[in-house]
């Protein structure tokens, strides 16, 4: 029997979007809230420590904190196109900079995550479901049978 669950995580994070024709063209932040969704069978081998579950999620949480918490959490997140990318200070003014070469909305973030959690999961756990909510009222979400 196939069994979802899912892991909600949060982070910190400024960006700009470079071009854009309103308030968002400038440096501001977000607290962002991140939901992942996998699937698959829950393990029945008796005796074993992880009986039942799916998947620990203990390895999810670490899965995620490694290849998006710890890169993206209090950071700057900016198109490497900007006027700021090739300013020398600007690590020393910002702090974390991560310079993308995709606009940083947060439909391309998600897409980026997606990206990066894929090749993280386990050969028998699926990804259906993941949300970023940029706001409290915002959100971008990719469901896997939709691709």
């Amino acid at each position: 029997m196939k069994v979802r669950i899912t892991k909600l995580f949060s982070f910190e994070m400024a960006h700009a979007l470079l071009g854009y024709d309103g308030p968002c063209k400038n440096i501001h932040g977000h607290s962002y809230r991140l939901e992942i969704t996998v699937s698959g069978e829950p393990l029945m081998k008796e005796g074993h420590p992880k009986l039942g579950m799916v998947m620990d999620f203990g390895q999810l949480k670490s899965i995620v904190k490694k290849v998006v918490l710890d890169e993206f959490d209090h950071s700057t997140v900016l198109n490497e196109k900007s006027t700021l990318a090739d300013s020398p200070e600007i690590n020393s003014i910002f702090g974390n900079v991560i310079l993308v070469p995709y606009q940083p909305t947060c439909e391309n973030l998600l897409i980026d995550i997606r990206h990066r959690i894929l090749n993280k999961l386990p050969e028998n756990i699926s990804l259906e479901n993941i949300r970023l909510h940029e706001t409290a009222t915002s959100f971008a979400e990719i469901i896997e049978s939709d691709l």
